[in-house]
């Protein structure tokens, strides 16, 4: 599913990406749309594909269009793509593939690469570094940093069911709380490829390096930490230094 206010010249991109996956799987692709005012809505009137699902209106907020696009969902397995990233080619394919020949798998997680505002790769090193941390994925690692890239994550609907649903009183990290969430249950299944994109542009939400998101995130974790002061105290030393570190890429104009 896709929440969607107003997402202005990369919705197209998204739309035609996600329609345009094929392979031995079902699509149910539902947008829950915040009342946009952009051409938006004329774009979802004129797009005649039957597994595409639409409702605009006013709600409270990404959390909340989530959970509702979510609970709309009837498919075995599930996940949201935000209007501006993209999925690689072939990613859904790989995903339902990966799911029936692991049946016990309940989530999956990918790599995700960063691309700009007309789609190329940037911050190459963020990438592979985050790809190196989720082969060695744990648990305790995931509360000390989040190395998880919310579009190259899939889980099945019943397990995201007894989870539970956004936290929606958080505002960039609601993701993180339930990535940790589903990790206190059972491992991922950790795909090493790349399935999704994540664009990085002036009006994105988490476009990176905002110290008030990276604080958020220390709070969530300190929530599934308190008999881990060490995990506590590596978090607050990973934030601090990967604040410092978008600091510097964005001096040198990465």
């Amino acid at each position: 599913m896709t929440p969607s206010l107003n997402p202005g010249a990369f919705f197209p991109q998204t739309l035609q990406n996600v329609v345009s996956q094929q392979g031995d799987f079902d699509l149910q692709w539902i947008v829950i749309d915040g009342g946009s005012r952009d051409g938006t809505i004329e774009l979802l009137q004129s797009t005649r594909d039957s597994r595409l699902a639409w409702i605009s209106g006013p709600d409270s907020g990404q959390s909340a269009a989530i959970n509702k696009g979510l609970a709309m969902a009837n498919g075995d397995v599930v996940a949201w793509l935000n209007c501006d990233d993209l999925y690689q080619p072939g990613a859904l394919a790989a995903v339902a593939d990966e799911f029936s020949r692991n049946p016990d798998a309940q989530w999956l997680v990918g790599g995700c690469d960063l691309i700009d505002k007309v789609s190329r790769p940037v911050r190459g090193g963020v990438t592979r570094y985050k790809q190196r941390r989720l082969r060695s994925f744990s648990f305790k690692a995931l509360l000390r940093m989040n190395m998880i890239s919310q579009p190259a994550v899939f889980w099945r609907r019943e397990f995201g069911t007894g989870v539970g649903t956004l936290d929606e009183s958080l505002h960039w990290t609601m993701d993180y709380d339930l990535w940790l969430r589903m990790a206190q249950r059972c491992q991922p299944l950790i795909l090493d490829r790349l399935l999704a994109s994540f664009r990085v542009h002036g009006a994105s939400k988490s476009r990176g390096g905002g110290r008030p998101q990276f604080q958020e995130g220390y709070r969530v974790a300190c929530r599934y930490a308190q008999a881990d002061p060490l995990g506590r105290l590596a978090h607050r030393l990973n934030v601090e230094r990967i604040v410092w570190a978008y600091h510097a890429m964005r001096l040198i104009g990465k």
